[in-house]
């Protein structure tokens, strides 16, 4: 079943929710807000997304810019920032099995799903 990695107050986020009711596509949403992923999670992430951990990052935040903007970034550093601050994570992020994509813009997503 598709996963989900939502941020309920991101508009594309709740976008991709919308186009999967829509389209009757079954999937589970997982608040990665309300419940941030492990550094197990975000490892795992990385290598189904196949990019280097500080392509999670959203580096034109302020929150990024202000606490972390002038860090040289390890990718134990960018696990340990995503942890801590998950509305830094890129979103959405769409997962089938052993495979996953930051779901933008929603054309390229939509080919993720219906492959």
């Amino acid at each position: 079943m598709l996963k989900v990695l939502h941020n309920p107050s991101c508009s594309k986020s709740r976008g991709i929710l919308e186009f999967l009711d829509e389209n009757g596509v079954p999937f589970e949403i997982i608040d990665f807000i309300a419940h941030p992923l492990s550094y197990t999670e975000l490892r795992t992430l990385v290598k189904k997304l196949n990019v280097p951990a500080e392509m999670l990052l959203r580096k034109n935040e302020a929150l990024f810019k202000e606490k972390f903007g002038q860090e040289t970034l390890s990718e134990e550093r960018c696990f340990q920032i995503l942890a801590e601050n998950p509305s830094l994570m890129q979103r959405p992020i769409l997962i089938k099995e052993q495979i996953a994509m930051i779901a933008r813009p929603m054309e390229v997503a939509k080919l993720f799903i219906e492959d």
